[in-house]
Parts: structure tokens; C-alpha cells; sequence
């Protein structure tokens, strides 16, 4: 399987304000594609940012943000940068005043944020309306196939100096991230995971067996592909550590690949760096045990600990 970063967008101008995401669509990527429907109307009326940003008494730099999706949006500024584009239809309005609203209504997610970074948040929104989700993983299982008791052994690295009532809540929030993979329409998720993340007694081996053995069973589902890149791989193209692509099924959205770093994270949306990214990810899953073989090799590791 490989997923085609080629995809068709929406010609410049003249595009009518739409469902900016189905079912699973969130309030960031309701911004995301409210924000890029706004920049195309812009830029097919020859307006640049500064004028536009004139428009509802702001600057350049508020327009950049209000185009990436980057923060919520007033109702006011919508209305008159549809005046000032041109927009006159009463429904057209509407459509994009009532994308704006729904933009603007906060996350579940929003009742873990005195526990995340903005940064963070921004990915959970990403990853809860993301149609397709591929990950390499080095170090540890990813977030969405790991155990509770896998994810409080991680989550006590970090935060163990935390009270236990909060890290309570750190688990929670990872565990119901992974709805996305068994709900109504759920995301396809891709993982190739490092042998050595396996290898690593995370919590104890009992805590280990328990979190390999429910890989294997996930892997079961249909829309759940997970390969380990064994030691006998050797050197790898993942070479600068874990990455995740995310593809939506929104058409306004690019493909966005997400680097989690210490303190902040990187997301990457340009043609030349999603092009790199997926090929390497191509070349992991060529050198990764294959789907068919990854539960043999799983089960090897289990009767380990």
C-alpha cells in the first residue's frame, strides 16, 4: 500500500463555501479549511494581506494567522472580508459565517488543556480528522495502540513528579484518542515501530507482555497495518528519529507531516518536504517485517519477557 501525495485541489476563486470536513472533522481543521477558502478568495480577487488585513481594522500578520487556521475566528472579521471580497450571496455568507462558528466550538480535547501544550492541542485536532495516519516509532509504541498501563509507564517519565490524579488524566486523554481507530468511520493507521521500542521494558515485563500482545491483536483490524523494523534492518532511512503523516479528506487540506520534538513540534505542509518524508516512509515499510510476518515476530518478543 502506498498513499499518493498527488492530490487534486480546488481551483482559486469562485469556490463556495462548503463542509469543510465530515463526521470527525474538528475545530482545527474547521479553521484549517475555512482559512484556506478566505486565501483563495483573496488571492483570486488580487487583494494582498495588508489590504485585507485594512479591511477589519487589523494587520498582514492577523490575515496570515486567520488563513492558516492558526487562531479562532470573530464573526465580524469574517463578514466584512466577505464584503470586501465581493461575496454578496446571503447563503454563500452563511455558509462561511456558520464554518466559522463551528470553528470556533472547542475540542473534547479542550477539557485536558490545563494538561497540554497549544502546540499539542493543535495535533489532536489534526489527528482526530485525519482520514489516514502513518508513524514511525523508535523508542516507544505510538500513542494510539498503547495500553493504559503502557501509557502510564511512559507518561511517569515525564511527568511522574505530577500528582496521581493527573496522571490519571494523561492516560485518559491518550486512551480516548484512539476512538479514532474503532469508531463509525474510523482513520487507517499505518505504524512501523523499531524493534528496539519493543526490547525496551517499559514498565516492567508483565506491563510489556500485556502491551505486545494487544498489538497483536489491533493489528487485527481492518484498517490497522502494523509492521517492526527488526534490528536485522540495520542502518534506516529514519535516520533524524519518529515522524507521522497525516492525510484528510478534506480537499482544502495539504498532507502534514508531524515532528514532536521536546519542548514544541514542526508541522510540515511544503510539497518538497512531504515528498521527502513519504519516501521515507516507503522505504521503512520495505525494510520493516511485513504486515503478515510482524505478529510472528511480535510473539518471538513476548516469550522474551
Amino acid at each position: 500500500m502506498s498513499i499518493d501525495p498527488e492530490r487534486p485541489g480546488d481551483q482559486a476563486g469562485g469556490k463556495r463555501a462548503g463542509k469543510a470536513g465530515g463526521p470527525a472533522a474538528g475545530p482545527t481543521v474547521l479553521r484549517i479549511a475555512l482559512g484556506g477558502q478566505l486565501r483563495r478568495l483573496r488571492e483570486s480577487r488580487g487583494i494582498s494581506r495588508e489590504a485585507a488585513g485594512d479591511a477589519i481594522r487589523g494587520s498582514h500578520a492577523k490575515i496570515s494567522r486567520l488563513e492558516l487556521g492558526r487562531v479562532s475566528f470573530r464573526e465580524r472579521d469574517i463578514s466584512d472580508l466577505l464584503t470586501y471580497y465581493g461575496v454578496q450571496d446571503p447563503q454563500e455568507r452563511e455558509q462561511f459565517l456558520a464554518l466559522a462558528r463551528q470553528a470556533n466550538e472547542p475540542g473534547w480535547w479542550h477539557q485536558y488543556g490545563d494538561l497540554l501544550p497549544s502546540w499539542f492541542e493543535t495535533y489532536l485536532g489534526l489527528e482526530q480528522a485525519a482520514a489516514i495516519i502513518r508513524t514511525y516509532e523508535a523508542q516507544f509504541v505510538p500513542g494510539l495502540l498503547q495500553t493504559p498501563d503502557y501509557a502510564r509507564a511512559v507518561i511517569n517519565l515525564g511527568h511522574g513528579h505530577e500528582s496521581a490524579p493527573e496522571v490519571d488524566r494523561r492516560v485518559a486523554l491518550r486512551t480516548r484518542r484512539q476512538d479514532i481507530l474503532t469508531r463509525p468511520e474510523p482513520s487507517t493507521l499505518w505504524a512501523v515501530i523499531d524493534e528496539g521500542a519493543l526490547r525496551r521494558p517499559i514498565g516492567g515485563d508483565q506491563v510489556m507482555r500485556g502491551q505486545i500482545e494487544h498489538l497483536i491483536r489491533v493489528a487485527e483490524l481492518p484498517n490497522v497495518t502494523v509492521q517492526v523494523l527488526p534490528y536485522s534492518a540495520g542502518g534506516h532511512a529514519a535516520a533524524g528519529g519518529p515522524f507521522s503523516i497525516l492525510r484528510f479528506p478534506e480537499s482544502d487540506l495539504p498532507d502534514i507531516v508531524y515532528l514532536e520534538q521536546l519542548t514544541s513540534a514542526l508541522y510540515l505542509d511544503k510539497r518538497h518536504d512531504l515528498d521527502q518524508y513519504q519516501a521515507v516512509m516507503d522505504k521503512l515499510s520495505v525494510q520493516a517485517v511485513t504486515p503478515e510476518g510482524t505478529p510472528r515476530l511480535l510473539r518471538e518478543i513476548v516469550d522474551s519477557y
